[in-house]
């Protein structure tokens, strides 16, 4: 994400430029903003201004005060509806913005929440940082991954139609070369790619990886898991992950942190869960990490207890809902702490 231009009547301009910015987005804008971009919308007719049902879609920028925002994780953009305040026409009327990848939007808030800026500043820090691709895989099955700021998504499954021990090697270079062929649209410049799973198929599609594609297996990483498929992903980042660059991902972080959190839980260490007894220790002092869902932020205003913690020098931790220990947290009630001692 860009930020174009910032102002002090609470007006941020903005250019999206990664499908990461999307999700940030839906997190930022929320009803009540007042949100300029770019659209379509049929013309008017100049003599009553009636529109025909025939009239062409014409480009204009319209400024509208918003009521909803939904996301579509699959083609990456928001829709923003609500009602038009500034443009050529239709004013009182209603409209939906589509905001992609590519967008240029001006975002105007009565009053931006620390939550808000605080992921503004997240999301221009991430446009940097490299995504990953995951293909976590064993003899019958590879599971091709990408992990976004948002959280791990599962791209496709792949079948080696291998049976027991009766197999020739011809299906095992097709199984392989399918792999190569779903990264090749996937994989971008300098992405880190990680290979892993249970047994020695990682090191075989790697092998064949290096020699019939070696920029996409460039940067490649291997782990042994337990498992394959997504879990052995989740399983892979419980356990803290091998390379730091995955250590330093948004998501890495947040999934370590909610590990610790249950291990704290677990043993009757010092952690706390649910909204009350975490607001209660923040007016003490006593939270260290506070981890909190990123849906809560955007219904709601934490703004006091943020600040509490911030002023006791603690940590903050916003946690997407979109993956494994996002949704562990929602089940605590979607606020939780690390605290730096019982109470």
């Amino acid at each position: 994400m860009r930020v174009l231009n910032s102002t002090s009547d609470n007006d941020v301009s903005i250019r999206v430029e990664t499908d990461d910015d999307i999700w940030h987005l839906y997190n930022i804008i929320e009803a009540g903003d007042f949100v300029t971009a770019s659209t379509t919308r049929r013309g008017e007719q100049a003599s009553d201004k009636i529109r025909s049902d025939r009239a062409e879609k014409k480009r204009m920028t319209l400024g509208i005060l918003t009521e909803k925002v939904e996301l579509s994780n699959d083609n990456f953009r928001i829709k923003i509806l609500g009602t038009i305040k500034t443009g050529p026409q239709d004013i009182g009327q209603h409209h939906t913005l589509i905001i992609e990848i590519g967008s240029d939007l001006k975002v105007t808030k009565k009053e931006w929440k620390i939550s808000h800026i605080k992921r503004l500043e997240r999301a221009v820090s991430d446009t940097t940082k490299s995504r990953v691709v995951f293909v976590s895989l064993d003899r019958d099955e590879a599971t091709i991954a990408v992990m976004r700021q948002s959280g791990l998504k599962e791209i496709c499954i792949i079948h080696s139609l291998k049976c027991g021990k009766q197999y020739d090697t011809k299906n095992d270079d097709e199984y392989h070369k399918e792999i190569i062929e779903k990264l090749k649209p996937i994989m971008e410049k300098d992405m880190p790619l990680v290979v892993l799973g249970p047994g020695f198929e990682k090191e075989l599609l790697i092998e064949d990886g290096k020699s019939k594609s070696p920029e996409i297996f460039s940067k490649c990483f291997v782990y042994h898991t337990g498992q394959c498929g997504m879990q052995g992903i989740n399983e892979l980042m419980k356990k803290g992950m091998g390379a730091s660059f995955l250590r330093e991902s948004r998501v890495g972080v947040e999934m370590e942190a909610v590990e610790k959190l249950m291990e704290e839980i677990g043993k009757d260490g010092p952690a706390t869960y649910g909204f009350d007894y975490v607001n209660n220790a923040a007016m003490v002092g006593a939270v260290d990490t506070l981890l909190i869902v990123d849906s809560k932020l955007k219904n709601g205003n934490y703004d006091t207890m943020i600040r509490n913690i911030e002023v006791q020098k603690g940590n903050i931790i916003v946690v997407s809902g979109q993956h494994d220990a996002g949704k562990e947290l929602e089940s605590l009630g979607g606020f939780a702490a690390i605290l730096r001692y019982k109470i």
